[in-house]
């Protein structure tokens, strides 16, 4: 006999509810009149499309026979549907990029429906519009448009969405609306904003690079031909994963160098570990990478029995540094990659590792670039991602920087909010008179993909021509060079 006093066995077609089996009347009670999932199955597919049918066809008249268009055979096509507690599809949303061609980050929502008999207080509509958003950030989604009746403005900008402009649609008014998605911001801001006050105490006639250099990658050493860069590595790396932590400790330095148009001639490091077990680990890591870039470890320090630490001190060597903040309106903004490898282990969509398969002599070609082309002004991308970086370079030259994110070069099917926001391993930007040769980068891709204007911040060109602001203002706040 089963729990609920029969003998024959529970139907197979659907899932046996324990609660209700159990008599718990409380739990039921409280358990939500809908919930919201994507949909995998046909048959749900069919029943939000008959929920449209119903909605837009038959009830509004926007369309004769039916609603369905080419965004609903797009593969990449999400749908999104509600469904209540007997597991019935009451409402839905899809979403999805906005056409046929590359996936760059531009998506719409669309086709918001609910049933007739699920109108009302429960917040259906609401809750498929927030799910979407939230999906739509999830996929690397950098601006997410929908068309909107114009009755329904309200209830969007009540959950946060932007009016753009109106526009018609089946010949019925309807309004253009925009998600804010404030990604590229919050890592620039997490990353950067705090270093102009931080810094401020650090003035100077030779402090924080000297004239034409503050905040650069590596500093000029005054009197000399020597260029010094720091960089330390999050002590929460250099306790997960301590040999890629020694790895990176070598490989941001020798880009900071690169950035400068500086030749490596040798390393320092600082190491704190809990046992010489771990300082083993992160020692072989910071050396096969030395060894790949073939720049000697001159010295250091090493202290066991604290909490994981890492810190790098890299020299170089050029009579002519090129600048982070040469660049002027109207220069163009080149980004140069290497987009081979893939994604770290344990770091997809946050660290890109381009260098560990790489020969010695693909890594010089690749550092040594700057130098050979001496563009305007350089910027190696740092932990605020591609387009943090180039907020930093335009703030250093005064300026503001348009990224044409179509022209961004990046590696195939990584999406777009994480290839702007990640640490790609060697990636370089740089600005230039319009036409300047491209930098001379071994195996790295480059495009020339936006520019420099007047103004602050860096916005992000679409194919419509549409400009959105990825940060509204300056990175570090510590302004010009």
């Amino acid at each position: 006999m089963y729990l609920d006093g029969s003998s024959a066995p529970p139907a197979a077609d659907r899932p046996v509810d324990v609660l209700a089996l159990l008599g718990d009347r409380s739990t039921l009670a409280r358990q939500p009149l809908f919930h919201i999932e994507q949909a995998c199955s046909a048959a749900e597919l069919s029943d939000y499309r008959r929920l449209r049918r119903e909605a837009f066809v038959h009830e509004q008249g926007l369309f004769t026979s039916h609603d369905l268009d080419d965004r609903d055979t797009d593969p990449r096509t999400l749908v999104l549907v509600a469904k209540d507690q007997d597991g019935t599809v009451v409402g839905g949303v899809r979403l999805g990029p906005v056409d046929d061609g590359p996936d760059i980050g531009w998506w719409q929502g669309g086709r918001l429906v609910v049933a007739r008999r699920a109108r009302g207080p429960y917040g259906i509509g609401a809750a498929l519009v927030r799910a979407a958003c939230a999906r739509a950030e999830a996929e690397g989604v950098l601006r997410f448009d929908a068309t909107v009746q114009a009755r329904n403005e309200v209830l969007f900008k009540r959950l946060g969405w932007r009016s753009v402009r109106e526009i018609e649609v089946a010949d019925a008014p309807h309004m253009l609306m925009r998600w804010p998605i404030g990604r590229i911001a919050a890592q620039a801001a997490a990353a950067k904003s705090a270093l102009g006050p931080l810094l401020a105490a650090l003035h100077g006639p030779a402090a924080l690079g000297g004239a034409g250099f503050v905040g650069d990658d590596g500093a000029p050493v005054p009197g000399t031909d020597v260029i010094a860069a720091c960089d330390a590595i999050v002590p929460s790396m250099v306790e997960r994963d301590p040999g890629w932590a020694g790895w990176c400790s070598v490989l941001v330095n020798i880009n900071d160098l690169a950035a400068m148009g500086a030749s490596p001639i040798g390393l320092l490091d600082a190491v704190g570990a809990k046992d010489a077990a771990h300082a083993a680990r992160v020692l072989d890591g910071l050396g096969r990478a030395a060894r790949a870039y073939g720049v000697p470890v001159l010295g250091g320090h090493t202290q066991l029995g604290v909490p994981a630490a890492l810190s790098v001190t890299a020299l170089g060597r050029t009579n002519h540094p090129v600048p982070g903040g040469g660049g002027r309106p109207g220069h163009s903004v080149r980004l140069t990659a290497d987009l081979g490898g893939g994604w770290r282990t344990g770091y997809r969509g946050r660290q890109w590792d381009s260098s560990t398969h790489r020969r010695t002599d693909e890594l010089r070609a690749l550092t040594g670039a700057v130098a050979a082309a001496r563009p305007a002004a350089a910027k190696d991308v740092s932990m605020a991602g591609i387009a943090g970086t180039l907020g930093m370079l335009a703030e250093a030259s005064g300026c503001r920087a348009v990224l044409d994110v179509a022209a961004v070069p990046r590696p195939r099917a990584v999406p777009m909010g994480d290839w702007l926001t990640c640490f790609p391993g060697f990636a370089m930007l740089t600005a230039d008179e319009p036409g300047s040769v491209p930098l001379p980068a071994g195996p790295a891709t480059g495009a020339v993909c936006g520019e420099l204007t007047e103004g602050q911040g860096v916005g992000l060109c679409w194919p419509d021509g549409e400009i959105t602001d990825a940060v509204a203002s300056t990175v570090t706040g510590m302004g010009t060079a």
